[in-house]
């Protein structure tokens, strides 16, 4: 007896909420989620195996319209034809959610800062993302993202945030070409929300530091390797930069004379122009790096080349660095120990301390008041810095004074 067919009605689609597959008969069936989201699907066998063939979400596709798509379905099996075969023959341009990643990540690619932030996007959207990389794009749903999502989402839950983000970007470009119709799987308000942990109920992970009495040893180690992601990590430490701001520096950004580095607003995290003061200790590095050159380097050059021609150093040259030293502690973490230092050890202001490390003070109309950067002050910090980190090395750098600074 062959089974019955349209048992669903179209008010039973609207209103069901039982997660599983409700059967309408010959082989469609409406997927309800655990986080109530409803899709149409096919069920079929190709070569004994079961194969499944996604007719689109119920909230765009009718239940007139996905009867008619199973119908069509079943005669292509009839005559010998896989319906996911066919889709992807008539249908080519319909591409995988990793090419539609590698896609938008290119286009993006401009906008980023630093190459640091591509990479980090490449990485997540590669490494965490790959069981969704091979699916067609259209084909992605609440289930897939869920399952790239739960094992980071209690243990890394900065790295699972940042990755939720970046997907539902990759799928709302892909929606705004036409590869995809309905609402994105990867949506956190009103939907994600409902299936994971509030944010704010997480541990958010901050960068391991270096406590700064350790600081004077960690340099005097530093400066028995001399390779190029020692010099460039000592110089990171002595300057109180980012990493990807040390990593990007070119000679044009560099006045020894002056012992200024000026790193241009298109580099820097808060889009405005930052002048770094250069302690006596950072300009011997910079004078020993330019050695380092066959030739006068141009003021397009890196001042902590790579080991590709052309290329700055590596993204991870200098966490690496630290690992092989077995430092459990970040590059990042240094501007950390910087702060504790300037609060605990000296007399500088906070606003001076504040604006060594280029970070935002006050509100709108206080930074419209205060337009120096306090440069000569922070030479004075910068310079005590300096003795202090190198005090190890040399003894004698430590003279001069901590407390007690005035910068009135």
């Amino acid at each position: 007896m062959p089974r019955a067919i349209h048992r669903l009605s179209a008010r039973t689609v609207q209103t069901i909420g039982v997660p599983g597959r409700h059967a309408d008969g010959g082989g469609l069936y409406l997927s309800v989620s655990e986080g109530g989201r409803r899709r149409w699907v096919f069920l079929y066998r190709w070569h004994g195996k079961p194969r499944e063939l996604g007719l689109g979400a119920a909230a765009t596709v009718s239940l007139k319209e996905a009867r008619a798509l199973a119908d069509e379905a079943r005669r292509m099996v009839k005559s010998g034809k896989d319906p996911i075969a066919e889709r992807r023959v008539t249908a080519p341009s319909v591409p995988t959610f990793g090419a539609m990643a590698d896609e938008m990540i290119a286009a993006l690619s401009t906008q980023f800062r630093n190459d640091k932030h591509v990479a980090q996007w490449r990485m997540t959207l590669s490494h965490y993302a790959a069981p969704m990389r091979a699916k067609p794009v259209d084909e992605i749903t609440t289930e897939d993202v869920l399952g790239v999502l739960k094992s980071l989402w209690v243990k890394r839950p900065e790295t699972a945030s940042r990755l939720r983000g970046r997907i539902e970007r990759v799928l709302d470009a892909a929606r705004a070409k036409g590869h995809r119709n309905g609402e994105n799987p990867a949506r956190w308000r009103g939907h994600l929300d409902s299936l994971l942990p509030k944010r704010q109920k997480l541990t958010r992970g901050h960068h391991a530091a270096m406590a700064y009495a350790d600081l004077p040893a960690f340099v005097e180690l530093l400066r028995q390797g001399g390779s190029v992601s020692a010099l460039a990590l000592e110089f990171t430490i002595l300057t109180a930069a980012r990493s990807g701001e040390t990593r990007g520096a070119t000679w044009g950004e560099i006045d020894l004379a002056g012992r200024l580095w000026t790193v241009p607003a298109s580099r820097m995290k808060a889009a405005r122009e930052h002048r770094v003061p250069l302690c006596a200790c950072a300009v011997e590095i910079l004078e020993t790096v330019r050695r380092l050159h066959p030739s006068t380097p141009a003021p397009w050059d890196f001042v902590f080349p790579g080991a590709r021609r052309g290329k700055p150093l590596s993204v991870m040259a200098m966490d690496m660095l630290l690992r092989r030293l077995s430092q459990p502690v970040t590059v990042h973490g240094f501007r950390s120990s910087f702060r504790d230092w300037c609060g605990e050890e000296t007399d500088f202001s906070r606003e001076v301390a504040e604006a060594a490390l280029a970070h935002t003070i006050g509100d709108a109309v206080e930074r419209a008041y205060r337009r120096g950067d306090a440069l000569e002050k922070r030479r004075l910090l910068m310079d005590v810095w300096g003795r202090f980190c190198a005090s190890k090395c040399d003894p004698a750098a430590s003279a001069g004074p901590a407390k007690g600074v005035s910068d009135v």
